[in-house]
């Protein structure tokens, strides 16, 4: 048996669990700036927040929202931190942590914990209650399932976004993030992993990578040197003019994407 019929064989939902999005995506970089200027410049997006709770953990942030998902920064301001050696491990690939809201975080943890995945912290600050698996369990990022109890609206009550998140987005320039990339030396393992975690099979693509379609987001995990969080895919309203932002703030443009933070950004017109 191939490690490709090892994932589809995976005995788990076919389909998204409802109550299961991606809430947020986090990237780590050296410094804030200049990746919270250039993506807000580039895209079209405003800082929504900047959590003074994350200086106990040697960060600070800033959170951008796109639509109903968050994308977050972090940066080290002190040594030795997690985030920083993250980076470093990563040889500067800056996908950090991926997000999820659920109905029930401590029944996923009941479930990592029983694949053999170590709960990395848990945050219970009601109404919010989060969970964090290790990174390394996780393999390429850290995993967050998270709720916010009263708040069944995806546009509601988030702690983490701050009081009044929802003023802050912007759709003029980007409608969406709708994909995210995962590389690895074994992207149907890495796949059947993160579909065991997240309780969604995953399917085979035409291209040969493997995808995990959520209500509002799909993880494609694709071929690549180490495991590694390495590509969003946003949905803009005209991404030659996105693209020539970028150009003139001085990156590297390709045919459907640049590197920012740490990540390559894809863009597709809708």
């Amino acid at each position: 048996m191939t490690s490709g019929d090892r994932a589809v064989s995976t005995p788990i939902a076919s389909s998204p669990q409802p109550g299961l999005r991606l809430r947020q995506i986090c990237l780590v970089a050296p410094a804030l700036e200049p990746v919270v200027g250039d993506l807000a410049a580039i895209f079209g997006l405003e800082v929504c927040h900047r959590d003074p709770n994350v200086a106990r953990y040697g960060l600070e942030n800033a959170l951008l929202p796109i639509d109903s998902i968050l994308l977050e920064v972090v940066a080290p301001v002190q040594e030795d931190t997690a985030a920083g050696r993250f980076l470093a491990r990563s040889g500067g690939r800056g996908g950090y942590m991926a997000i999820f809201a659920c109905r029930d975080p401590a029944e996923r943890k009941r479930n990592a914990e029983q694949l053999g995945v170590r709960v990395a912290h848990e945050i219970d600050r009601p109404p919010y209650h989060g969970v964090q698996l290790h990174p390394r369990d996780c393999r390429g990022a850290f995993i967050e399932f998270n709720t916010t109890a009263g708040s069944d609206n995806i546009f509601g009550p988030y702690p983490p976004a701050g009081p009044d998140w929802t003023r802050s987005i912007r759709r003029e320039v980007t409608r969406s993030l709708s994909g995210v990339e995962m590389q690895s030396p074994d992207p149907a393992s890495l796949a059947a992993h993160w579909g065991r975690l997240l309780s969604v099979a995953p399917r085979a693509a035409h291209d040969g990578s493997w995808e995990i379609a959520l209500v509002n987001a799909t993880f494609r995990f694709t071929l690549g040197p180490r495991e590694a969080m390495t590509g969003l895919d946003l949905e803009v309203a005209d991404p030659a003019a996105v693209f020539e932002v970028a150009r003139r703030r001085g990156y590297a443009v390709g045919p459907r994407s640049f590197a920012i933070g740490g990540v390559d950004l894809r863009l597709a017109g809708r």
